[in-house]
């Protein structure tokens, strides 16, 4: 989408105004002196991962608590700075990003971008859960600066370049499963990031907790996994178990409950799983009772598993 060449500046900027509200979560567009506004976005989807190319002439935006009253939407997104800058604001922290550096920030809380300069960006949004980041690792990198230049950064951005120089083929090629690499990508980015030290006595603490994440994610369509079978498993007690997954930002049911929803989204802007009923996908990620599929889905998404896939084929073309 292009503002209208044939408008006026302040015409071109009420079409922004409605193009960036309806394209993200609820979003305002905040006006700056500018001789003549112009704008563009190229979006695609690629599964539940929205990508974006965002090109401007300077103005800012506001997620507002007006806006998470009216929408609570758990996305988070991730900004690459492509050209210009962008100043992002969110829970009492200001990340300066230039060309090459990245932020992350969580549609959770309200925030603020100010652009004040012609600037053009990547923007990725997804749902929290399919970061597969701790809570607790996720508050320590939102809205802080993240170079591309050092540690993981170099592998990661001309990968993510990539997906921007693409943006306009993305849905023609029909690939939802690349999400998982995008959202991956990005989690090891923060993650390194987050450089979380573990004392070398918490070591085998830290591998356990690993041990049973993995063990979990093996048997996500099982629907009888519990915290009695995990804890079983692991030679530790129940009460155990919870402990070391909530130091983590964990809780067992939180934990499963999210990640078989996110498989079921993706299954579900699958083109070749369009075949495949939807009590069908549920049942494949341990929900084998459609009624408590379809709510459990609602409550997380907002639409029911129906609609979702409904809306999967309207961005992928079909």
């Amino acid at each position: 989408m292009t503002t209208p060449s044939e408008d006026t500046s302040t015409g071109r900027f009420e079409f922004w105004r409605d193009v960036v509200g309806q394209s993200f979560v609820p979003l305002e567009a905040l006006p700056r002196e500018v001789p003549d506004f112009r704008a563009s976005l190229d979006t695609a989807q690629l599964g539940a991962v929205q990508v974006s190319v965002v090109a401007a002439d300077p103005h800012g935006v506001a997620h507002t608590r007006r806006h998470i009253a009216s929408d609570p939407a758990d996305f988070v997104k991730v900004s690459l700075q492509l050209a210009g800058q962008c100043m992002l604001t969110q829970v009492d922290r200001q990340a300066l990003l230039k060309p090459g550096e990245l932020a992350i920030y969580d549609t959770r809380h309200p925030y603020t971008l100010d652009f004040d300069q012609p600037y053009r960006t990547l923007v990725l949004m997804f749902p929290r859960v399919m970061l597969r980041l701790p809570e607790r690792d996720l508050t320590r990198v939102i809205a802080t600066t993240v170079s591309c230049g050092d540690g993981l950064g170099p592998v990661v951005y001309p990968f993510l370049r990539g997906l921007a120089g693409e943006v306009r083929q993305l849905d023609a090629l029909g690939t939802p499963r690349l999400a998982d690499s995008v959202t991956d990508l990005v989690g090891a980015l923060l993650s390194d990031r987050c450089a979380v030290h573990v004392p070398q006595q918490d070591d085998g603490r830290e591998l356990l907790a690993r041990r049973i994440l993995t063990y979990m994610e093996q048997r996500l369509s099982d629907p009888g996994l519990g915290p009695d079978r995990i804890a079983a498993a692991h030679h530790i007690s129940r009460r155990f178990l919870y402990k070391l997954l909530a130091e983590r930002g964990y809780t067992v049911s939180g934990w499963l409950r999210e990640r078989r929803l996110a498989e079921c989204l993706r299954d579900l802007a699958d083109p070749s799983l369009a075949h495949m009923p939807v009590a069908t996908v549920g049942s494949r990620w341990g929900f084998p009772d459609p009624a408590h599929f379809s709510h459990t889905f609602r409550s997380a998404y907002g639409m029911s598993p129906s609609e979702a896939r409904g809306a999967g084929r309207t961005a992928l073309g079909a």
